[in-house]
């Protein structure tokens, strides 16, 4: 996972970015996701299908699809969403570093950290990151209801 890092970032933030402009109610467009978190559409397209895949969300094709979270804020933990796009763990890639001392000292401390991270990341939900950004004193955007009018 510490390997991963930047492909678990990338997911945390599509998460976040969702359940704070959709949650379970409205699609968010793949273009609209990118362009908030200034990255391209094609960056995070592998990542918004792994977290698909993984069921934390709900993708909707077409020309007015999108995504919104596949379950309540609250049911989805950090640690799922970091394994949804990082595995567990056999597509790390190799260190560069070898050697008998590396394999007694430096792999077992990574594997104790990742451990540890893990375990942190069990504990955090989506709900809780959210009430974070609100507690910074972001708004969530206000969705005006569609009116007909004949």
């Amino acid at each position: 996972m510490l390997m991963r890092r930047e492909r678990a970032y990338t997911a945390v933030a599509v998460m976040l970015d969702i359940g704070w402009h959709a949650g379970r109610q409205r699609l968010e467009s793949a273009g609209d996701i990118a362009d908030r978190l200034s990255m391209a559409r094609r960056g995070i397209e592998p990542v918004l299908q792994g977290l698909a895949r993984a069921g934390l969300l709900d993708s909707t094709r077409g020309p007015k699809g999108g995504y919104r979270l596949g379950k309540s804020a609250r049911q989805i933990t950090l640690a799922e969403v970091v394994d949804a796009v990082t595995g567990d763990g056999a597509d790390h890639a190799e260190t560069e570093a070898g050697g008998e001392l590396q394999s007694a000292a430096v792999e077992p401390l990574w594997t104790e950290l990742e451990r540890h991270v893990q375990t942190h990341l069990k504990n955090i939900t989506l709900e809780a990151l959210i009430q974070r950004a609100q507690a910074q004193g972001l708004k969530r955007p206000a969705h005006a209801p569609i009116v007909f009018a004949i």
